[in-house]
């Protein structure tokens, strides 16, 4: 009985010690991929409600709540701009940034179709 005791309290323990070390840092650097979106998307909705516009700079985020400005910057060449998270995705495992055409080409060549980059919280 006294071993199952432990044994669970060791378990919550570890559990909770997992949660707390967790990425829940609001201002820490994120590096990932970065895409943009195909023009067939403007004049759509997003998920916060917004029609999609590809000349405003706007990006996607899977967890960033709507709203946040992010900077955003190329690894590549240094380039950096700041957007607005107005949707959900990308769902794709390799990027964490959807990004409308204007917000890309700022940073970098459309030809390449994703780039490199390292994203920080602003507000």
């Amino acid at each position: 009985m006294m071993k199952r005791f432990i044994l669970v309290i060791i378990m919550m323990i570890s559990a909770l010690g997992i949660y707390s070390f967790s990425d829940n840092t609001v201002d820490a650097k994120k590096t990932s991929y970065a895409s943009f979106y195909h023009d067939k998307f403007n004049g759509k909705k997003t998920a916060s409600g917004e029609v999609f516009d590809n000349s405003k700079l706007t990006a996607a985020n899977r967890t960033i709540p709507f709203g946040t400005k992010i900077k955003v910057t190329n690894l590549n060449n240094g380039k950096e701009v700041i957007v607005r998270i107005n949707d959900r995705g990308p769902f794709h495992a390799s990027r964490s940034l959807d990004m409308s055409k204007a917000a890309f080409v700022a940073i970098g060549d459309a030809k390449s179709g994703k780039i490199p980059v390292e994203y920080e919280i602003l507000n």
